[in-house]
C-alpha cells in the first residue's frame, strides 16, 4: 500500500512525490500501467496557469474543487485528453498533471492503441499516455482507487534524482509562468520531449 496522504498535500508538494508511482488502467481489453516519470503542479486559485485560477468552479473544473484523489481530465485542441490527479483538501482546487509514464504493463495493448511499438513513444506526453491507457472524459471525476483506474506504489526516488523546470506551454501566465513546478526523473528516457527553454534548472536535492 502506498501513502495516500500525499494526495492531501498541495500540488507543488504532491507532484514530485507522485514520481515513481504506478498509474494503472483496467479495461475489458486488459491492464495497462506505467510508472510516473514527469509531473506538473497547478496550484489553485492564485495560480494564473491553472484552470481553477480565480477560484470559481465551472462545469469543466468541478472535479478540481472536490476531494483529493480523483481524476481531473480535460481536452486540448478538441481531440487529446490530459489526465490530472486532484490534490489538496476539498475546496482548494489544485491538481497534478501527469505528463509522462514509463510503460510497465500491457505494452502490446498500448502499442495497438498508439500505433507504435517504440516504448519511448508510448506514453511520453500527456495526450500519448491517455491514448495508451485509454483514459478519456468518461474517467472524469473517478476516484483513483477504483477497479478501473488507480495508483499504486512502485519505486522511490531521492531529491537528487528529480529535475525541476518551469511548466510547459504556460507562457500566457504572468506571475506563475516561470515557477519551477515541473518535476521529472533526471535520467529517464521516457519523459516528454519539450523545447530547450524548459530544460532543468536544477534538482530537488
Amino acid at each position: 500500500m502506498w501513502n495516500k496522504d500525499i494526495l492531501s498535500l498541495g500540488a507543488a508538494e504532491a507532484a514530485p512525490l507522485l514520481l515513481g508511482k504506478l498509474l494503472c488502467r483496467r479495461t475489458e481489453e486488459g491492464l495497462t500501467a506505467g510508472m510516473i516519470v514527469e509531473t506538473e503542479a497547478y496550484c489553485g486559485a492564485e495560480d494564473d496557469a491553472a484552470h481553477s485560477f480565480g477560484g470559481r468552479p465551472t462545469a469543466r473544473t468541478t472535479a478540481m474543487f472536490g476531494p483529493p484523489g480523483r481524476a481531473y481530465v480535460f481536452r486540448i485542441y478538441g481531440m487529446h485528453c490530459c489526465f490530472n490527479v486532484v490534490t489538496a483538501p476539498e475546496g482548494q482546487p489544485q491538481a497534478v498533471l501527469i505528463r509522462a509514464l514509463e510503460p510497465v504493463a500491457g505494452l502490446a495493448l498500448m502499442a495497438e492503441r498508439r500505433g507504435t511499438s517504440d516504448p519511448l513513444q508510448l506514453c511520453s506526453g500527456p495526450g500519448k499516455l491517455c491514448r495508451a491507457l485509454d483514459i478519456g472524459m468518461a474517467q472524469y471525476g473517478l476516484a483513483l482507487d477504483s477497479e478501473e483506474l488507480f495508483l499504486a506504489e512502485y519505486r522511490d526516488f531521492s531529491p537528487g534524482e528529480i529535475n525541476v523546470s518551469p511548466r510547459v506551454n504556460v507562457d500566457y501566465a504572468e506571475a506563475w509562468r516561470d515557477a519551477p513546478l515541473r518535476f521529472f526523473l533526471k535520467d529517464s528516457p521516457y519523459v516528454s520531449r519539450v523545447p530547450r527553454r524548459y530544460a532543468a534548472i536544477g534538482t530537488l536535492g
